[in-house]
């Protein structure tokens, strides 16, 4: 199988450390055993989307999507000759008591979880469960909430190590190198005092009070590291990390089986003030990619090796300019323009009509776009660099290219009235029924601790709850203008927004082949997954409750027997020339 040609393996050295953390003799790497994975999280709200997710949310109908930053991290370990394991609990659809059975027959001596606030909670129950069947077992979390609250985690668990910032898939080698190899530590980690395996000097101290010893001393070794290059990671092995558990179910996906791509860490822009990844993980100035040409190389292994029909890539926002061309004009020359459909996330306003056909030609077909609100003020407020025009001229230049793009919206802003709510909504509608917009997510808006938007809560005493449980999108926890439990109300009329005639109409007549037809029912289903998800009875109904599907059957013949919407005529008047491009 293809090698990735960056990458050089490391020479032997000799270990500073000749026993694993069971006491065990070993004489080489691979005698250490690194579990990295999810344990399972069971909910009657459906299936957590906690893997390569900046919002946290359960779904109903389920989704799956490839961690790619674990991915890369169980990848990198196995380059430096670490022995790794690959433990999804929950796309692996496995029980916690099934999933720590597993964990005990590898044997494992180390466990690299990734978490975020919704979760978190649970999570510090599952590591002092983990702690008393598992004693031996080093846990090392990371995550967006870990580097906003690293202390947090000390205490309230017995954890080890906590690994801040983006960069965990280099700095979980760099921990174990440290500890065994005696290579310098980084910044990022945190860990306790008294921990013989750490030789390196704190570059601080904090005095906690934590469950394990009362008064206790958290040191770390200073602030992330942010600056390593993107272009030496080892391509993701994909058998190792299970590829073709992600490969089916996910909504981005037409062509399959399919798989992932992360290109940037993480998003260009890097300024919008509710996208958590923005403002902990991969904060302001830390934006890398890969170059085209190292992107090429793994897109080509994946299509050569696995068969790979359709590739997402999850950065942020995609590279512009001369990369996006390079990696275009490498698509189209090698021909693999023809052997694979590509998708990204993309700006409203990043790239004009020129690049927009390139990248058609180049084989893109999925285009997200996060147009977050149809209100200029929200968008100004968000720090979104975007115009209202935008969200009609950006995706109008990609149905012009045949690319079928895809919108995320959201509801519930402490600062957005009913009225301004329906605004959005009817601009999605308008949108759709015009052909513009293909799919869309809605979700209800969250303010993630470490974002701006969480600070300006506190600040304005918007917070409905601290309560990190309920910060999982199945209900507001910020203050607005109207009943909280309208919120349900708009979200699934957002959802049925594009119940158009003409809509359904260009649906039906597209459909070319049986593949299109199943791929038509997928989405149908797909879509009464996220009404249910919003349904104003949550875990009181389910897919078999009369009162779910005459709430879904209402909104969704309201929008279709009534297509017209209020800002028609203002969306109608909208030009080129009102958006101002990047490119």
């Amino acid at each position: 199988m293809e090698k990735n040609s960056t990458q050089k393996s490391n020479p032997a050295k000799k270990l500073k450390v000749k026993v694993n953390t069971r006491g065990i003799p070993i004489s080489s790497l691979g005698d250490i055993r690194i579990a990295i994975g999810y344990p399972p999280i069971e909910s009657k709200k459906g299936v957590p989307l906690l893997s390569q997710n900046r919002q946290f949310q359960y779904f109903n109908a389920a989704t799956y999507i490839y961690p790619m930053v674990p991915a890369y991290a169980a990848s990198n370990l196995q380059h430096h000759g670490y022995k790794v394991y690959w433990m999804d609990g929950i796309a692996e659809k496995k029980h916690y008591d099934e999933w720590i059975e597993e964990l005990i027959a590898i044997r494992a001596d180390f466990l690299m979880v990734e978490t975020k606030s919704p979760i978190v909670k649970t999570h510090w129950k599952q590591i002092k469960d983990l702690k008393k069947k598992l004693p031996h077992l080093r846990l090392m979390w990371v995550g967006d909430h870990v580097s906003f609250k690293p202390h947090e985690l000390f205490e309230n668990s017995p954890i080890d190590y906590a690994i801040t910032g983006g960069d965990y898939d280099f700095m979980i080698v760099n921990l174990l190198n440290h500890i065994f190899l005696g290579e310098r530590l980084e910044g990022g980690v945190y860990w306790r005092d008294g921990d013989l395996l750490i030789k390196a000097k704190p570059a601080g101290t904090k005095i906690l009070k934590t469950m394990l010893k009362g008064r206790e001393k958290i040191h770390n070794s200073g602030r992330p590291n942010l600056k390593h290059n993107l272009n030496n990671l080892p391509f993701i092995d994909r058998d190792l990390t299970k590829w073709e558990l992600y490969a089916y179910e996910n909504g981005n996906y037409k062509y399959t089986p399919a798989t992932y791509m992360y290109s940037g860490r993480d998003c260009w822009w890097n300024r919008c003030t509710f996208c958590v990844w923005d403002h902990t993980i991969n904060p302001l100035g830390s934006y890398r990619s890969f170059s085209p040409e190292r992107l090429f190389a793994e897109v080509k292994h994946v299509v050569d090796n696995y068969g790979v029909k359709e590739i997402f890539d999850d950065a942020g926002t995609l590279f512009v300019g001369p990369k996006l061309k390079k990696f275009c004009e490498l698509l189209i020359s090698s021909g693999y323009n023809k052997k694979v459909r590509y998708g990204c996330n993309m700006r409203f306003n990043a790239v004009n009509q020129e690049y927009y056909d390139l990248m058609g030609k180049a084989g893109f077909r999925f285009i997200l776009y996060g147009m977050e609100s149809g209100n200029q003020k929200t968008l100004d407020k968000l720090d979104k660099g975007t115009k209202e025009a935008d969200a009609i001229n950006g995706p109008r230049m990609a149905r012009r290219a045949g690319l079928d793009p895809h919108v995320t919206i959201m509801l519930g802003y402490p600062w957005e009235s009913y009225k301004d709510a329906q605004r959005t909504i009817a601009i999605a509608k308008y949108a759709f029924r015009k052909g513009y917009y293909e799919t869309m997510q809605a979700t209800i808006i969250m303010p993630y601790p470490g974002t701006p938007l969480y600070e300006e809560c506190k600040k304005k005493s918007w917070l409905l709850t601290n309560d990190y449980n309920k910060f999982d999108m199945r209900q507001a926890v910020m203050k607005t203008p109207f009943p909280a439990k309208k919120i349900y109300e708009l979200e699934q009329d957002l959802y049925s927004a594009f119940m158009t005639p003409q809509y359904i109409t260009r649906k039906i007549l597209g459909i070319r082949s049986v593949h299109d037809a199943k791929y038509l029912f997928y989405m149908g289903w797909k879509l009464m997954g996220h009404l249910l998800d919003f349904d104003p009875g949550q875990t009181k109904v389910g897919w078999t409750s009369l009162k779910f599907w005459k709430h879904a059957g209402g909104k969704l013949g309201g929008h279709f027997f009534s297509s017209k919407t209020s800002i028609d005529a203002e969306k109608e008047a909208i030009k080129l020339a009102d958006s101002a491009m990047n490119l």
